[in-house]
């Protein structure tokens, strides 16, 4: 790639940068999206993790870890996906290893999925109003039906891939992406009403 392309690629919104980096897997294109927040990654290691040394590791992780996610997943809004993406990569790094997610780490963290990149959620809530609806949420996840509950709850809470959901429960992957769609819609509406 010649420099005034390179240049030009720089001034591109984030979501014309990602479109060409699912359709090139050129690491430049995820190198200056990942630039832009760059900044912003390192405040949030330092704040989780309370080391320097410990941050700029978890930077780098984070980037390693992105250039295979961005292929994976369909993102409306870069930076805040990656927000999601780089709290929960400091929180699995301040979990021992032997140690299973808890429950209620899972469930803030499907909150969080379920409504970061929602566009009727215009403002970040503040921590009161989140803690709230994360109350909520254990309650709302048995208003779902049964289908609907296993998947999302296979899906979000233990990070199951939709193979691997559709393997534990024995939907077909149509079925399992059809009862993760219609539960996460469900979920927001419970919540949004709570």
């Amino acid at each position: 790639m010649s420099s005034p392309q390179k240049e030009n690629a720089r001034a591109l919104p984030d979501l014309e940068l990602l479109a060409r980096y699912k359709a090139s897997s050129e690491a430049y294109y995820a190198g200056i999206l990942y630039q832009r927040y760059t900044h912003l990654i390192l405040g949030l290691c330092l704040k989780y993790l309370k080391s320097e040394e410990d941050g700029k590791d978890a930077v780098m992780d984070i980037f390693e870890h992105l250039v295979q996610a961005l292929l994976k997943h369909e993102i409306t809004n870069f930076k805040s996906w990656l927000h999601a993406l780089a709290r929960n990569h400091c929180l699995m790094k301040l979990r021992k290893p032997e140690v299973r997610r808890t429950t209620s780490q899972g469930l803030e963290e499907m909150d969080e999925k379920l409504f970061v990149e929602n566009p009727e959620v215009e403002h970040q809530l503040d921590e009161e109003e989140r803690e709230d609806r994360l109350g909520h949420l254990p309650s709302a996840l048995e208003r779902l039906n049964p289908e609907q509950r296993r998947c999302v709850e296979l899906f979000y809470l233990q990070e199951k891939s939709y193979h691997e959901v559709a393997e534990a429960t024995g939907y077909s992957l149509n079925q399992v992406k059809s009862h993760i769609q219609n539960g996460k819609r469900n979920l927001k509406i419970i919540l949004t009403r709570s």
